[in-house]
């Protein structure tokens, strides 16, 4: 989910040089530390929950903590107490996560690199190469990352690819060219449609999904959908929800619903959609008014059946009020527990909060800094 253009890029480049000279560049890896959080559930169908904390840009400081559910133990910075030989630590930008199999694959931004781990462990088994690395999603043994393929805020950066990883060689095998600055992906039947953002040149900003056949990987068409795409995820029936990120300033971000097979539009829902994540039909929205000096956050659930939204919100007890700067989240697959972390000010430590089914909040932890992107452990 970060986002540059990740919130590095897009708050103007001038953001950029005030985060590299205010943080340490390759400052030292801190030590673990444990907590305990509940009571622990031996029975959990969720063993336990990887949260990536980015870390800010330039400062080598991207971490791995874990939710252990069957201890009730909340394990902070992990990577460095089971990586000791790794002497830079996780390194810079943790930008996606996802486990697949018995590994766990941390995309690294800033650090060019795809870090594979033993999903149970957390050792690290090796790191694959790749400029400007994105996103990552799977399909049938094999692993997709975007990346932009230039250095970060690069205004003549070329077009990103799209690159497949066999997941027992762990090696690049093929790449196709996709947009400008690519950014999440979905797959549905046996195509991969890829949000381009072309971020990197506003207000040259990309507009469309590009659709790349996994049997072929060429890309076969190109869907326009709005300026300046971010996250993607595809539902049960053949759709495809997208964020447009707008370009900051006249046009506002929005969320809009595509047919994936005819590439129509469907709906579009005017919500500055923030973050999204999708769990059964249940498509869960942090959206802002974020034109305003003092912005407004909104936890909302669209029904991704009805294409409605409902009228309760996710934050029913009043936590809301208490998060200022909502940014990762994710939804609980057994327990519907829903995770929001709150970035804080991007540069200290932030929080993990957990609330239960009815919006209530169940915990609260001290996280790394700027948490950001969750991977389940069963």
């Amino acid at each position: 989910m970060n986002k540059p253009f990740n919130r590095y890029i897009f708050l103007t480049f001038a953001l950029l040089g005030l985060l590299a000279t205010s943080c340490r560049k390759d400052a030292p890896p801190t030590a673990e530390q444990v907590s305990t959080l509940f009571i622990p559930n031996p029975a959990s169908v969720v063993k336990g929950i990887y949260l990536l904390n980015e870390g800010n840009f330039n400062a080598n400081k991207a971490t791995l903590d874990y939710v252990n559910y069957t201890t009730g133990l909340y394990r902070k910075n992990i990577y460095n107490q089971v990586n000791p030989e790794v002497t830079k630590g996780l390194g810079d930008v943790g930008n996606d996560m996802a486990v697949y199999g018995s590994k766990l694959y941390v995309v690294v931004n800033n650090s060019n690199k795809i870090e594979v781990l033993n999903a149970k462990t957390g050792k690290r088994i090796t790191q694959i190469d790749l400029l400007n690395c994105r996103y990552i999603t799977f399909r049938q043994n094999k692993a997709y990352v975007s990346a932009y393929l230039s250095a970060i805020g690069n205004a003549n950066a070329p077009n990103g690819i799209v690159a497949e990883i066999d997941t027992a060689s762990l090696q690049i095998e093929r790449r196709v060219t996709v947009g400008r600055q690519p950014e999440e992906m979905a797959i549905i039947n046996n195509n991969l449609y890829v949000a381009n953002s072309g971020g990197y040149s506003p207000p040259n900003y990309e507009r469309t999904l590009s659709v790349v056949d996994l049997a072929t990987f060429t890309e076969t068409r190109r869907i326009d959908v709005a300026i300046n795409l971010n996250q993607i995820k595809a539902d049960r029936y053949g759709d495809l929800y997208v964020t447009s990120r707008g370009d900051y300033l006249s046009i506002p971000p929005k969320l809009y619903v595509v047919n994936a097979q005819s590439g129509q539009i469907k709906k579009v829902i005017d919500l500055p959609a923030r973050t999204i994540t999708l769990d059964d039909d249940q498509l869960y929205i942090i959206s802002t008014n974020s034109g305003n000096a003092q912005p407004k956050y909104n936890y909302q659930i669209l029904n991704v059946n009805t294409e409605t939204l409902l009228n309760q919100p996710f934050i029913t007890d009043g936590t809301d009020l208490s998060i200022s700067q909502p940014y990762g989240l994710a939804v609980n697959p057994a327990t519907k527990e829903v995770l929001v972390t709150d970035a804080r000010d991007y540069v200290t430590p932030g929080t993990l909060y957990c609330f239960d089914a009815s919006g209530k909040q169940k915990w609260k932890v001290t996280t790394g800094d700027v948490p950001a992107h969750f991977a389940f452990i069963y």
